[in-house]
This record gives structure tokens, C-alpha cells and sequence, in this order.
């Protein structure tokens, strides 16, 4: 039990701590939306959902982040439930119509951060073909330029969660990393960068992230109170 009288060693540490110099953050439904469904839009729902019932997307799909190419993946469907492989295919040649635009918000927090010259990272599970792919339109609807360096999964041969990905980018960029702010979507990424000493968070939406960052002490405007 705390003493509600006495401040919590987690308040503790983040009043002791020195802000971040160092801001990594996630891309898929951090800065872009990313909905897969959109792939199939012109698909029978029938066809999709079968796809599903036979093949485990989520596993599927993060197989393509950590490396495996695009027709690879296309063919492991094709032999391992056969007669679904026309909508793997369909997701491929359709990744841009998953890319809804935008995360509100976000890329205000991200340009606010730039402006301020805080060191700005890039760290996202996609496959590297997809990436490459996405660039031009990532360019315009997230801000590339804004980062120093985007590290794709899909190149390094290694997805989020692994904590081996994130020494890496510890390493690879020098960094500090009880200085470095690291921001992502899913609990299960936040809790492997965490388990390396990087300062995690779990991003809910853009003012609840402006709201933990301004905490850490990074210059960004906090949310004005609503009346």
C-alpha cells in the first residue's frame, strides 16, 4: 500500500527523470491509419470472412512485416488453404486503399516536436515491399522528412515486440534510452520497449499524448481545458 499522502515511486521517477531528447514513434494508427479491411472492398464479404475463417491474418500479415516477401506469403496461402490465395493477393495489390489518411492530430504533436529540435524516429512493423510502396503517400499524409530515420521491420528481419529490435535501434542510433521516448498503439509493443528501458507509451489519441509528453518535459503545447 502508498500513502495517498506521499507521492508514488512512479510520480517519484517521473519528477527525477530528465526529459527525453529522443522521440521514437510507431506509424500505423499512430500517424496513419491503417484499416485492412479496405483491401476487399470490392470482394463478396462471403469470400473475405471464409478467408479468415481459414487463414490467421494477424500471423499472416506479421510474417510479411518480419521479411518474408509478398509473393512468399501469397503462396504459403495459396498451399495452406488453397482457393483463398485470390483475396491474400487482393490485400497485396490493394495495401494503399488500407491507408485511410490521417491519425487526428498526430502529426501537429510530430511537427511541434520538429519544430523544437527534438531527434525524431520512425519505428514500424510493415513489410518492406509494402513500405516502399506507401512512401510517396506516407510522405504526404504523415511527414517522412520529419524523421531522421524510419526503421521497417520488414528490412531489419525483426517485428516489434521482440526487445532484440529495440537494442537495436538503441544501438544502431546511440541512444539513451531512459531519454527516449518511445510511442505506440498496441500494449504488447509498449511493454517489449519497455523491458529495454525505453520510457513507453501507449498511444490512445493525440491529446492524451500530448498530455503525456508535455509531462516527460518535451516541448509540446498542452491541451487546453475544455469548458
Amino acid at each position: 500500500m502508498v500513502d495517498p499522502g506521499q507521492p508514488s515511486p512512479a510520480d517519484a521517477r517521473s519528477r527525477g527523470a530528465l526529459a527525453p531528447t529522443t522521440v521514437v514513434l510507431d506509424l500505423g494508427n499512430v500517424l496513419v491509419r491503417w484499416e485492412p479491411e479496405r483491401a476487399w472492398a470490392a470482394l463478396d464479404p462471403a469470400r473475405v470472412a471464409a478467408f479468415h475463417e481459414r487463414v490467421d491474418f494477424r500471423a499472416w500479415n506479421l510474417a510479411m512485416d518480419g521479411g518474408r516477401s509478398t509473393a512468399a506469403s501469397v503462396a504459403d496461402v495459396a498451399a495452406a488453404a488453397p482457393g483463398h490465395e485470390v483475396v491474400a493477393q487482393t490485400y497485396v495489390d490493394r495495401f494503399l486503399d488500407t491507408l485511410a489518411g490521417p491519425v487526428p492530430g498526430t502529426r501537429a504533436v510530430l511537427e511541434e516536436l520538429d519544430r523544437a529540435g527534438v531527434r525524431l524516429l520512425a519505428l514500424t512493423n510493415w513489410s518492406a515491399e509494402l513500405f516502399e510502396r506507401a512512401r510517396p503517400l506516407l510522405e504526404g499524409v504523415v511527414g517522412l522528412s520529419a524523421f531522421e530515420a524510419v526503421v521497417v521491420s520488414g528490412v531489419e528481419g525483426l517485428t516489434k515486440p521482440d526487445p532484440a529490435l529495440f537494442r537495436r535501434v538503441v544501438e544502431r542510433f546511440d541512444l539513451d534510452a531512459s531519454r527516449t521516448a518511445f510511442v505506440d498503439d498496441a500494449r504488447h509493443n509498449v511493454d517489449g520497449a519497455a523491458s529495454v528501458g525505453l520510457r513507453a507509451v501507449h498511444f490512445t489519441g493525440a491529446e492524451a499524448l500530448r498530455a503525456e509528453l508535455a509531462a516527460m518535459g518535451l516541448p509540446v503545447a498542452p491541451v487546453s481545458p475544455r469548458v
